[in-house]
């Protein structure tokens, strides 16, 4: 299972007897950000303080860098990661790039069902869940995010809305697919907007969501990483990251900076 060989999180107390711990993984995500100038110097100010970081700790930036970051990233234990991937294997996509060329740029994650996808590009669950299928078939670590609008939240459907956001993968995949994927609680009205959920309430959340999957595998629920992302900076990551079921975060705008990032990291 991904990131249970080193102790770091208590499991879930559901009763598993295996011995195991979670550990805790911070990934920066750097959305449409950036150009090889400030890139370079971001990444080398990331794998100055990466190395004393007690999390692992991921980059995902635009497509266009991902051969500049990933030889930059070759002799360190920073991962790269994507934003977004195809459901198509190849063929006439335009402007789409497939599971194997992430693969191929030296990505071992990528990012699927990211807030902005679904309310930008219009993405549904169902789609979600094929990029999901998509990546998993060619080996790379989904990270599937999931996550409420301030409007959802209001009328509180928080539950129901992330649930079915991740059942839709978990219908399609199966429950042993999360042995090898992150799960992301992204509250949409806490991104870029300075506002986070107070680390009760993302506990909360991230709560039921083990729980989802724990009615299908107590075992894969136990394993599975979920992060946290929604604004969250070097001040608020440690209290974020002590909930129990909170195994670290999706960064965004803090991750543009290499010590807000490694303030976070550090948390971890």
């Amino acid at each position: 299972m991904l990131g249970l060989n080193i102790a770091a999180k208590p499991l879930f107390g559901l009763g598993l007897q295996v011995g195991l711990m979670r550990k805790s993984l911070v990934a920066g995500n750097w959305k449409m950000n950036g150009n090889s100038a400030s890139i370079e110097e971001l990444v080398a100010g990331i794998l100055a303080g990466a190395g004393s970081s007690p999390a692992e700790v991921l980059v995902c930036p635009p497509h266009v860098y991902l051969a500049q970051v990933a030889a930059a990233l070759c002799d360190s234990n920073v991962k790269l990661g994507a934003q977004d991937v195809s459901v198509e294997a190849s063929g006439a996509f335009t402007g789409d790039v497939s599971a194997s060329m992430l693969k191929d740029m030296g990505c071992s994650y990528v990012l699927v069902g990211h807030s902005e996808r679904r309310a930008i590009h219009g993405e549904s669950s169902v789609l979600v869940a094929q990029k999901f299928v998509a990546a998993q078939n060619e080996g790379l670590i989904s990270v599937l995010c999931v996550g409420e609008t301030l409007e959802e939240r209001e009328a509180g459907n928080t539950v129901a809305v992330v649930s079915e956001q991740f059942e839709a993968v978990l219908d399609l995949a199966g429950i042993d697919a999360m042995k090898n994927a992150v799960l992301a609680y992204e509250p949409v009205w806490a991104i870029g907007t300075g506002k986070t959920a107070s680390a009760e309430q993302a506990q909360e959340v991230h709560a039921q969501l083990r729980a989802v999957a724990a009615a299908r595998s107590v075992e894969v629920a136990d394993g599975m990483q979920i992060l946290y992302g929604g604004s969250v900076k070097p001040s608020n990551a440690v209290e974020l990251f002590a909930m129990a079921d909170i195994d670290g975060g999706l960064i965004g705008g803090a991750s543009l900076q290499a010590k807000d990032f490694l303030g976070i990291c550090a948390a971890g």
